[in-house]
């Protein structure tokens, strides 16, 4: 599993302005199954997605595909935990630790 945290580089106009094709790049990853949850950070600087996937390097490739990350307007930093204890919900996704 992953966190996948957003941080602004560019002024919040910037940003609003790229907001629908964020959004649809949203919707395309929960459709495939990769993206469980995600949204703002309050103060509003950024965001966070929570992902699910066995290979970091296509979740790398998948953030790089955001309209954000294309237009230079936030950065990634990429975080990847085993996921040992979930909420009932979230039981498929539970890992075990090799």
């Amino acid at each position: 599993m992953f966190v996948l945290e957003l941080t602004y580089t560019a002024r919040v106009e910037r940003v609003d302005a790229l907001m629908a094709e964020h959004i649809t790049w949203l919707d395309e990853q929960y459709a495939a199954g990769v993206f469980i949850a995600s949204g703002r950070k309050n103060p509003r600087d950024g965001g966070v997605i929570l992902a699910v996937g066995e290979d970091r390097a296509a979740i790398e490739e998948i953030a790089a595909a955001d309209p954000f990350a294309a237009q230079g307007v936030c950065a990634y930093r990429i975080t990847e935990f085993i996921a040992t204890k979930t909420a009932p919900a979230l039981a498929p996704y539970r890992q075990h630790l090799p």
